[in-house]
């Protein structure tokens, strides 16, 4: 992925309005993220647990997205991401929400998935951070890359409408 601006980043949104845009908290050392490691840029909102946000390079342009996570039931459990099927143990993935983008959303319609609550996904499927036990799977890591990439593309299209 390209390195990204807190502009880009927050012109990017496509289902929040330009005010809660402009309000939303943008990480600060976007000079430290992994670039050349990322499919996507997901972050979680520090200051309010249940937000998480999403940019992606989607159409030739950026697509951004504002997410809501479900509280968790504190019950342990195994779950699996559904964009890079990695597996976690506890709370480590997350149904995230997004409201949909235009007359759809302003009308409370969402979508949702379940994701790493970390919105680490890239890392995890370059093996540069470990949930713990791995799908045994046949397919390169290009190949995972791309269902990846297909996976967020199918949700994004989703949050557009």
């Amino acid at each position: 992925m390209v390195p990204l601006t807190e502009p880009d980043i927050r012109a990017s949104f496509v289902n929040c309005t330009k005010g809660e845009a402009k309000r939303l908290a943008v990480p600060r050392d976007l000079d430290e993220a992994p670039w050349a490691d990322l499919d996507f840029f997901g972050w979680r909102d520090p200051a309010a647990d249940e937000r998480a946000y999403l940019v992606a390079e989607s159409g030739g342009g950026l697509v951004g997205v504002a997410l809501r996570a479900a509280p968790q039931t504190g019950r342990v459990r195994r779950s699996m991401c559904s964009l890079c099927l990695t597996t976690h143990t506890g709370d480590g993935v997350s149904l995230m929400t997004a409201r949909k983008a235009g007359r759809e959303g302003r009308q409370g319609n969402s979508v949702g998935a379940y994701l790493c609550t970390d919105l680490a996904c890239s890392l995890y499927l370059r093996g540069k951070k470990d949930a713990g036990r791995r799908l045994d799977e046949t397919i390169t890591l290009p190949e995972k890359i791309e269902r990846t990439t297909a996976s967020l593309a199918a949700f994004l299209d989703r949050v557009r409408g």
